[in-house]
């Protein structure tokens, strides 16, 4: 398998996994919702729906893969989505974190783009 079928593969992996679980979980007022976009490599995990009288809208997890790396946005896992991607297979140095602020990457110990 090419790297980027396995980066593919690896993120909506952990993304089902993760959305599965949630699932599972009852009385959930709000819908978890799962994107997976292969023909622009985005994927997209969040939350829609209502409580009360205020509508809400939150992206969990936001993944992108553009020039070789796999792209953080956005994670607001309990564990990491980082974690999982590292213990998948994924090469340190091939992740990004694009939540972090490009001059703040380089002391990450990540890919800086």
């Amino acid at each position: 398998m090419d790297r980027l079928a396995f980066y593919r593969k690896s993120v909506k992996t952990i993304l089902q996994d993760y959305h599965a679980w949630v699932a599972q979980t009852p009385g959930e007022a709000l819908q978890s919702c799962l994107s997976l976009d292969e023909d622009r490599d985005q994927y997209l995990w969040f939350n829609v729906g209502w409580q009360g009288k205020t509508r809400i809208f939150n992206v969990i997890v936001c993944v992108q893969i553009k020039a070789g790396k796999v792209w953080v946005e956005e994670d607001w896992t309990r564990q990491g989505i980082v974690d999982e991607l590292l213990q998948a297979g994924i090469a340190q140095e091939d992740i990004v974190l694009g939540f972090q602020h490009p001059t703040k990457r380089e002391f990450t110990g990540f890919a800086v783009a």
